[in-house]
């Protein structure tokens, strides 16, 4: 009967920590993006990604994004990772891919675009300009003249404007081989009396990120004010905060939108002060502005002012060189880096550099679960001599279990005399496991986050190490024409974690209580389940590391053998009492 009710409270148990991570993940610990490649009838497929294009075609669509930028005249964009045009209807940076980077894994794969023009499907454009009283400032619907009919990091353009006040505008925007524009307004007067204006930028979004943002990585509205991040702003509050939006005053900082990916940013003089905030301008349609202190612009004088726009791949060591170079206020910060930035970013580093060296970031893992598994050596071995302990003394133990079954109080006080004895601590084997939380955390992060994992390879099937493993059980591994959902889709690493943990836990001590038994036999094919649609490079870290664990407990057991102990007579009166 006690056996039954511990299989029972076993299963229920199992079953809410099952389904009950099935309800919380999605808030606080979200799992990979869809898998880039599907297994049918045996043959590998690329799978379409939606989500890819952060300017992908939405309901607000207008015309076809062809037809809006055949319609205004227009310059060339052309650095070694950007393409695209400027706007010369508005002086608008609104035509943007990246050439690095495509939608799939597909070697035809069409490549990521960031900016569209307005009136094209969800339009997304940087445009800058003037503000003031006295003075006919350029609008969205002025069209500006052109010094040249390319920009390349050699070759800055200028747009020019005039009034018929005799002021005359002048819009210089530079690129360099990455992805930071530099934009410097000129404003000369010679008209007769002087005019005051204030330049601004603005990043107009029409729609939401398609990265939906949770607990654990931010996306959005986002920014840096007075040297401090600002991950508290949402698409929602812009909706609620309408035009009247939300302002900040700051010294420098940078204001823009970002997706897990990419982002957009408008970044003032870091030692001016600047008035930045977002609007909602119409029902998901979004803006973020920046403005400087207005000039006072006499006759015969002239003024100008520089910002800078980066629209581009958050790529970690660059965002970390513009920090640094060009004085651009916690811009690493772009990426959502949470509580754990202090080990995220060393894991980073480590990863990079292998890779840098192996040139497969699967194999850059593995080496990577090496280097931690060695780093805790010495941690690990007072684990395992404590475990191997616990094994020499378990026929002891359960010799006290026997002897005093009915009862508890006396069996845990002369359990903690037997470890004082024999010189063993139970909890010894805790601390390895605590101390590999944040590494384990951190990699976790990093699948997530960093661009530099995005659809890297390992070997075989695995075509993206920050996405789930593909190859599922539950089709035949492709054989059958179906995809079976995420919290179903056990692939062979989810498999292999199984078999791991199965491995490990038959290597340690076995629990006293037989609820705790039932529980730890169940727990390597529950977390099979709950770790099945996490990244797969997350998956090959834990399970080299419990192949790693397997063999040092091995090996450590055979330096520590269990001695043979023969049965004591309770042990011998209690089995002889069950066959009756």
């Amino acid at each position: 009967m006690d056996n039954q009710r511990n299989l029972i409270l076993a299963i229920v148990l199992s079953a809410l920590v099952l389904f009950g991570w099935q309800a919380m993940s999605d808030r606080f610990f979200p799992v990979a993006k869809p898998p880039v490649t599907k297994i049918e009838g045996g043959q590998e497929k690329v799978v379409p990604q939606p989500g890819a294009d952060p300017a992908a075609d939405g309901p607000r669509a207008v015309r076809a994004r062809a037809t809006v930028l055949a319609e205004t005249p227009r310059i060339v964009i052309d650095t070694p990772k950007l393409a695209g045009t400027i706007n010369l209807k508005g002086a608008r940076i609104d035509d943007l891919v990246f050439k690095a980077y495509g939608e799939t894994v597909a070697k035809d794969s069409p490549p990521i675009r960031l900016l569209s023009p307005a009136g094209s499907p969800a339009a997304y454009y940087a445009g800058f300009g003037w503000t003031g009283d006295g003075v006919d400032a350029p609008g969205p619907n002025t069209v500006w003249t052109a010094n040249g009919t390319r920009l390349t990091p050699q070759t800055p353009v200028t747009l020019s404007w005039a009034n018929t006040r005799g002021q005359r505008f002048e819009t210089v925007i530079a690129v360099d081989s990455d992805y930071m524009f530099t934009i410097t307004q000129k404003l000369a007067n010679t008209g007769a009396g002087a005019v005051a204006a204030r330049p601004y930028g603005l990043i107009s979004k029409d729609g939401v990120s398609k990265d939906p943002s949770s607990w654990t990585l931010h996306t959005g509205p986002i920014g840096v004010f007075n040297d401090k991040a600002n991950y508290d702003l949402s698409f929602e509050k812009l909706d609620e905060a309408g035009r009247a939006g939300i302002r900040f005053a700051s010294t420098g900082g940078w204001i823009g939108f970002g997706d897990k990916y990419w982002l957009t940013a408008l970044i003032p003089d870091p030692k001016a002060p600047v008035d930045a905030g977002f609007l909602s301008t119409a029902p998901k349609v979004y803006q973020a502005v920046d403005s400087g202190r207005p000039l006072i612009i006499a006759p015969g004088k002239a003024g100008s002012v520089t910002q800078r726009f980066f629209a581009g791949a958050k790529e970690v060591n660059l965002l970390d060189r513009y920090e640094a170079d060009l004085k651009v206020a916690q811009f690493g910060r772009a990426i959502d880096w949470g509580w754990f930035e202090v080990i995220e970013k060393p894991i980073f580093w480590v990863l990079d550099q292998v890779f840098k060296l192996v040139g497969n970031f699967g194999v850059a893992i593995i080496i990577l679960t090496f280097i931690v598994r060695g780093l805790m050596f010495p941690i690990a071995q007072k684990q395992f001599r404590s475990m191997a302990g616990m094994r020499r003394v378990q026929p002891k133990m359960k010799e006290l279990q026997e002897r005093h079954k009915d009862d508890k109080p006396r069996l845990q006080q002369e359990l903690l005399k037997l470890y004082q004895e024999e010189k063993v601590n139970p909890l010894a084997g805790c601390l390895p496991i605590l101390v590999q939380i944040p590494v384990f955390y951190a990699l976790y992060k990093v699948l997530m986050v960093t661009i530099e994992m995005r659809h890297q390879p390992f070997v075989l099937w695995i075509r993206d190490l920050s996405a789930p493993d593909p190859l599922h059980i539950l089709n035949l591994f492709g054989l059958l024409d179906f995809t079976p959902p995420s919290f179903l889709g056990i692939g062979v690493l989810a498999i292999l974690l199984g078999i791991s943990m199965w491995l490990q836990f038959k290597l340690n001590p076995q629990p006293m209580d037989d609820a705790q038994k039932q529980i730890f036999a169940l727990m390597p094919w529950i977390m099979m389940f709950i770790m099945a649609p996490f990244a797969a490079g997350l998956l090959i870290y834990w399970i080299t590391s419990n192949f790693l664990t397997i063999a040092q407990q091995a090996w450590l057991y055979r330096q520590y053998p269990i001695p043979e102990t023969p049965a004591s007579a309770a042990v011998v009166e209690a089995k002889a009492a069950k066959k009756k």
